[in-house]
């Protein structure tokens, strides 16, 4: 038997677990079942939770990038980065950085460097291999031909599995995954300005072949990119 303290820390956690399910965003939301474990990937250093520049600052100074310089991002960058977009900020219930619509966790997050085209692992904060190789060019292609795609150092891309949303909110879930992709890239790029980096949104590209480019498994969709990297 449950002693009282431990049986109302039972019961306020269960309410908790359920407010996240039942798509409450009072306690934040947990990590969708999808995001295991994957044994192969590389773990990336331990994100900053404190820096030099405060939130209004970034804000302040945030503007488009659109020409970067050539030298690559470093590991500890790359995710911070990625951490400030899909990362976990509470271990105890998988709460992410960016909020999600009845913590359905649409988004699927890749990075691409002129070494390979990685997934990002929430859960375990790390990267595995999709494709080796240089895909910026193709994916510049892809992206009208512009060049902040096929000269930026690091682009994350995010994807989405619309029936994680849609299947609770029905066609109105579309919506929240649109914002959600939003309020995810505006992490990136606020994080990029408080690292001494620029980014730039873009959402002009062809869906299916930036789709062909990134591998993507049928029940994904290219939503947006955003390029990163020092300012030129």
């Amino acid at each position: 038997m449950m002693n009282r303290r431990k049986w109302n820390r039972w019961i306020v956690r269960m309410c908790i677990v359920m407010s996240a399910g039942l798509g409450g965003d009072m306690y934040g939301q947990s990590v969708p079942e999808t995001d295991v474990e994957v044994v192969d990937a590389v773990r990336l250093p331990t994100p900053m939770k404190a820096g030099r520049m405060s939130v209004e600052e970034a804000v302040a100074h945030r503007r488009s990038v659109r020409a970067f310089r050539a030298e690559p991002l470093n590991e500890m960058q790359l995710g911070q980065l990625l951490w400030a977009a899909q990362g976990i900020t509470d271990t105890e219930f998988r709460r992410r950085a960016a909020p999600s619509a009845g913590a359905t966790y649409p988004l699927e997050t890749y990075l691409v460097t002129d070494k390979a085209i990685y997934h990002y692992s929430p859960l375990q904060h790390a990267l595995s291999v999709v494709r080796e190789g240089d895909f910026r060019e193709a994916l510049g292609k892809a992206a009208l031909g512009q060049g902040c795609v096929t000269f930026a150092p690091a682009l994350i891309v995010f994807a989405a599995v619309e029936e994680r949303t849609t299947e609770r909110y029905g066609r109105k879930g579309k919506r929240y995954i649109d914002m959600e992709a939003g309020h995810a890239a505006e992490n990136i790029h606020l994080q990029a300005v408080a690292l001494g980096l620029g980014s730039v949104p873009v959402g002009a590209f062809d869906t299916v072949e930036v789709d062909k480019i990134l591998r993507l498994p049928r029940e994904q969709e290219s939503l947006y990119i955003v390029p990163v990297g020092y300012p030129r």
